[in-house]
């Protein structure tokens, strides 16, 4: 364990449907050889290999890897306060848990939205921990008194980013000078984008979430910087005012944006900004959050956008906004990250959602052509589903149980089927 070198077999799949999220239906007929961690050769014609194992996937569908694009590795607490009384080895142990989970579901991609760092990215990497590829922001940012601000009244600004779990995530930020030494820093710990909030939240304590948090200034000075070193900026945003200064200052994703309006999303789409949405962690604490610590405050202001959830969804569809796959769900609500699939069905197709955790996905992280499909040259990331997810998008809830087999990078997470005699 640990080097992650080891070059695994080629692998031959035979005997499966074929779901393309670039096409609307489901193919048959196909044949796929993989070699190293990417896909060689797939083709609709019989494909020959020496060295292959050959394996009958029996017919179920075959499709690529999922992708969520808003989650927490590190928030192991659904009341984020109590991540004050864990220290970061337990809070490290506790995401590697999580990390096993998302995989285990089938995502073998995920985009860390604030919180985990490149010591996390390097021990999934090199095989310390099983999960997903990492994609991750280091510490989200936010000023003094917003949303990533959750002290109490009478609390003291913490004396460093390392005395407990919670500071490790997040880091109050206040003035142009200050974002842009943070997103500096960012930079040097290996960060693959930032993430800043520029509107209140459900999950903190004292900012109305219609509330207008960092100045233009300090939002340009975020992008500027992150843009000078080949990343990118995303946001926190729900109310159209805080999404449309996001946007105009070059802020690439919104995440969240439940109370989208007709005007915003023209502006995202003009702008090629994507939006992330997560509906399901608003189901999920309106369900569960309680028994979890979250203080009836916090539930109110949950009430108040889970609604505009299910709203955004339409909006962005006719503005024409890439809508991506999120999660975003703390602590033990983790366990419904792919009940997404089912709630969003409500509103749009299941091929469009699918699209949201693939290719739309792939975009985000920017690695199109690389994620999200099944073409050589891609990356091998691919799940083999018990049925057919565009008849019964159930199939992909639940913790895996209706996944046969999960691949990464050329490597079998998890595989039930037998090789061909």
């Amino acid at each position: 364990m640990g080097n992650g070198q080891d070059k695994p077999t080629p692998v031959l799949l035979r005997n499966f449907t074929l779901l393309d999220p670039r096409h609307d239906e489901t193919r048959g007929g196909y044949e796929i050889l993989i070699e190293g961690d990417k896909f060689r050769e797939v083709s609709d014609r019989p494909i020959t290999s020496a060295s292959a194992e050959v394996i009958d996937c029996g017919g179920r569908t075959l499709m690529p890897g999922l992708i969520d694009s808003h989650v927490h590795c590190m928030h192991s607490e659904v009341y984020i306060r109590r991540l004050e009384d864990v220290p970061l080895t337990l809070g490290t142990a506790r995401a590697a848990a999580r990390l096993r989970g998302m995989l285990d579901r089938g995502f073998t991609t995920v985009r860390d939205t604030g919180g985990s760092d490149w010591g996390l990215k390097a021990a999934v990497d090199q095989g310390y921990f099983a999960g997903p590829r990492l994609f991750i922001a280091g510490r989200s940012l936010g000023p003094t008194g917003g949303h990533n601000d959750n002290r109490g009244r009478t609390q003291p600004p913490p004396p460093c980013f390392c005395c407990n779990a919670m500071v490790h995530l997040r880091q109050v930020v206040d003035g142009v000078d200050s974002m842009r030494r943070a997103v500096r820093e960012q930079m040097r710990l290996g960060c693959d984008h930032v993430k800043i909030m520029v509107s209140g939240g459900v999950a903190s304590p004292f900012d109305p979430l219609d509330s207008l948090q960092f100045s233009i200034g300090e939002i340009q000075a975020a992008v500027e910087e992150a843009h000078a070193f080949g990343r990118y900026v995303c946001a926190h945003a729900y109310s159209p005012e805080a999404i449309e200064r996001a946007v105009s200052n070059g802020v690439r994703t919104i995440e969240h944006g439940n109370l989208i309006d007709d005007a915003s999303a023209a502006l995202m789409a003009e702008k090629g900004a994507y939006l992330v949405a997560n509906i399901v962690a608003y189901v999920a604490m309106k369900e569960r959050a309680a028994q979890f610590g979250m203080t009836s405050e916090m539930l109110e202001k949950n009430a108040a956008v889970l609604e505009g959830g299910y709203k955004s969804l339409e909006i962005c569809k006719r503005a024409g906004v890439k809508v991506a796959y999120g999660s975003d769900l703390l602590g033990a609500l983790i366990d419904d990250q792919s009940r997404e699939f089912s709630i969003r069905t409500t509103v749009v197709s299941p091929m469009e959602v699918i699209r949201s955790a693939t290719i739309i996905g792939a975009e985000v992280v920017r690695r199109p052509g690389k994620l999200g499909v099944i073409e050589p040259g891609a990356w091998a990331d691919l799940i083999l589903v018990d049925g057919d997810p565009l008849r019964d998008i159930t199939l992909l809830e639940g913790q895996g149980q209706h996944l046969a087999a999960i691949m990464k990078g050329g490597v079998f997470h998890k595989n039930r089927l037998s090789a061909a005699a």
